[in-house]
């Protein structure tokens, strides 16, 4: 598929909030008659938002020309959208006039921004761009998430790693909600860049190799989550529970420098000295050896992909063995 449908999307979104209210959620009565579908009836939520039925219906059903911003306030205030959702129902209904499609060529990172994510020392931070690509790291967040230099730079994404690597998969303690929120982060930017092919190519292989990935993309679950503490379960040092806030560029918003640390005095501080000192190690035995090779990204110790193809995803991790 070249794009996404902005009018099917609009349709689903509103079938999916619906779905979710009940009669008594939102101060009506329910007189125990049997509901074919789950969630508010459509005239149900027409009376909330003050808007005849067939223009309700009319809104599901794809058709959301020249709808009016006050309109859809009314019909967010009846479906307890919170900010997000709100924001997204906006892009939905009222597209904003077609931009230039979005180059194909990789996002460039600036010097500079690399200097400084290698200059964070002790803190785990990549960069990610459209579609949550990892478009740049330093060597703590290879250590701790797997090399992605290890990959080529197309499998470099934050949600085709959650559902289609196994190592990705076995990392986060808490998989089932990293997944629906890389997801619903995705469902978030399909709103804001319906044309951008190579996010219809990434939704297309996604849903047709993963079965939970087609469940949580159907939801319709949209959030963009900032802040928040990731418990991982890593290879070598076991579990750590890391911090993380999203800084997004001021001067270039599609990219967002995403940087991680643990609570001082912790077990999680501990096991990240202890990758960094295994890292550090390894750096140094392969620049001795006449081994080191300038990497992709900020990452210096990332390489090609062996000639059998994609590398496992446990050799995307430092090896305690060889450290």
């Amino acid at each position: 598929m070249d794009q996404l449908d902005q009018r099917a999307c609009l349709g689903e979104f509103l079938r999916s909030r619906r779905a979710r209210l009940r009669p008594e959620d939102v101060g009506m009565t329910d007189y125990g008659r049997r509901r074919r579908v789950p969630g508010l009836r459509r005239e149900e939520l027409a009376q909330l938002a003050g808007v005849s039925v067939a223009y309700y219906t009319r809104l599901e059903q794809r058709d959301g020309h020249n709808v009016s911003a006050e309109v859809l306030d009314a019909i967010a205030r009846a479906l307890r959208l919170d900010g997000t959702e709100r924001a997204h129902l906006m892009d939905l209904a009222r597209p904003k006039a077609r931009r230039r499609r979005l180059s194909r060529r990789p996002q460039q990172v600036r010097p500079a921004l690399r200097t400084l994510m290698d200059a964070m020392d002790g803190v785990p931070a990549y960069l990610v761009g459209h579609r949550q690509d990892v478009i740049g790291w330093n060597r703590l967040a290879a250590a701790v998430f797997g090399d992605f230099g290890a990959l080529p730079a197309a499998e470099r994404n934050l949600v085709r790693l959650m559902f289609l690597d196994p190592a990705t998969a076995e990392l986060y303690g808490e998989w089932e909600c990293q997944a629906c929120w890389v997801v619903s982060n995705l469902r978030l930017y399909a709103g804001q860049h319906p044309d951008d092919e190579q996010l219809s190519a990434l939704v297309g292989e996604l849903s047709v190799k993963n079965e939970e990935f087609r469940r949580l993309w159907a939801a319709h679950t949209v959030a963009d989550k900032t802040h928040g503490v990731k418990r991982l379960r890593h290879p070598l040092v076991g579990e750590m529970r890391l911090s993380f806030e999203t800084l997004t560029l001021p001067d270039d918003p599609a990219q967002s420098l995403i940087t991680f640390h643990a609570e001082p005095g912790s077990a999680s501080e501990d096991a990240l000295r202890l990758l960094a000192s295994w890292d550090a190690q390894s750096t140094a035995g392969q620049t001795t050896a006449g081994q080191g090779t300038a990497g992709q990204g900020t990452d210096t110790r990332s390489t090609a992909p062996s000639a059998a193809g994609r590398p496992s995803g446990a050799a995307r991790f430092p090896d305690a063995a060889t450290a």
